[in-house]
């Protein structure tokens, strides 16, 4: 009775897992999926995704050391290899981010709420490796650790910062204030406008 349950109990498992494959080649060859990043991921395969990438990066970044400090000079460095190539998917303390990273799927964090989600390890091990099929690109192939670190010191201090602590920040990170455009002239603030000729 035992055996002959066992041996019930191996066939219904390996029919189970035979009946997934042939479901995961038809969505594959028949194209049945909707891969457009114009909708939203079905809840499952959202699920899914998430819950892997949250449990890998978790599972990886054990092995990541960080130092115990990040001077303010560390951080304003942080703050503008963020303000080059973060800012726009991610946004910025006050600021949103591109309005064509909104079509991304799945969506980038604002990362102002969503680093308090992460340790520095993991946010570290994300900037480093990146994340398959997210947008998200690995950095560790063209960055020093040095510059890493300083992005990592960065993200795990925005949520934080004001727009004020923004600003400042990504001034002193490249020498110069940031300039936003004015919206009477669309010209930067700041900047002396050539003169229009009177005719």
């Amino acid at each position: 009775m035992t055996k002959k349950f066992g041996a019930g109990l191996a066939l219904g498992i390996i029919g189970t897992i035979l009946v997934a494959i042939a479901i995961w080649l038809t969505l594959a060859y028949t194209g049945a999926y909707n891969v457009a990043a114009s909708t939203q991921h079905a809840d499952p395969v959202r699920w899914t995704f998430d819950t892997t990438m949250r449990r890998s990066v978790a599972s990886r970044a054990g092995g990541v050391e960080l130092p115990a400090t990040v001077s303010e000079d560390v951080l304003a460095e942080g703050a503008g290899h963020y303000a080059e190539s973060c800012a726009h998917c991610h946004g910025t303390p006050g600021g949103e981010p591109a309005e064509w990273s909104r079509g991304m799927r799945p969506e980038p964090p604002h990362l102002v709420e969503a680093a308090t989600e992460w340790t520095p390890e993991e946010i570290y091990w994300i900037v480093e490796n990146g994340i398959k099929m997210s947008g998200m690109p690995a950095f560790g192939g063209h960055h020093s650790s040095e510059e890493m670190v300083a992005l990592t010191g960065f993200v795990s201090a925005l949520p934080g910062l004001t727009a004020d602590d923004y600003a400042t920040l990504t001034g002193s990170a490249d020498g110069s204030a940031e300039q936003t455009p004015s919206p009477a002239t669309g010209e930067p603030d700041g900047e002396p406008q050539p003169e229009t000729p009177v005719e």
